[in-house]
């Protein structure tokens, strides 16, 4: 396999564009996402292809993905007096989302053992989720019941 390489050089008032065929090459592929303007090389896109760089960039990101979702978690879960519903199948939605992308996009550079741990990771928030919900509804059921028992008291002589 022949390897390629490419020089970026500067030059005063010029702008040096490279531009080759993605097609052949396979890796994964990185956006920027931060928007801070500074003089040098912009770059809109970049293609990894060393399989130990994607490796442990997508570690972080998965790592980084999971501690923001514990936080947004526990911050749900300590509301005592949210009575609404929605934020929590809003989390949980997010999280089936987010549990296939990690079957389907990461699966072919990440290895079997890390995804395994990865998938029971994100089953233990979702279960979390789930029974806060259901002690929600439990909780919901009790109160009418307990509002009709006083309805059909009514008051007695």
């Amino acid at each position: 396999m022949q390897k390629k390489h490419y020089i970026v050089q500067k030059e005063k008032r010029k702008t040096v564009t490279i531009n080759f065929s993605r097609k052949k090459m396979d890796g994964f592929r990185v956006t920027p996402h931060n928007q801070i303007s500074y003089p040098g090389i912009s770059v809109n896109s970049m293609l990894l292809v060393k399989p130990s760089l994607i490796e442990k960039l997508l570690k972080k990101k998965n790592q980084r993905k999971l501690d923001y979702y514990l936080q947004y978690i526990i911050s749900l879960l300590s509301e005592e007096g949210a009575d609404d519903d929605s934020a929590l199948h809003i989390a949980l939605n997010d999280l089936t989302r987010y549990r296939e992308i990690v079957e389907t996009k990461y699966q072919k550079y990440l290895d079997d053992k890390y995804i395994n741990l990865l998938l029971k990771k994100i089953d233990l928030l979702d279960h979390e989720i789930q029974n806060r919900v259901f002690y929600s509804k439990q909780m919901k059921i009790y109160q009418t019941n307990i509002e009709e028992e006083k309805e059909k008291s009514g008051k007695s002589r």
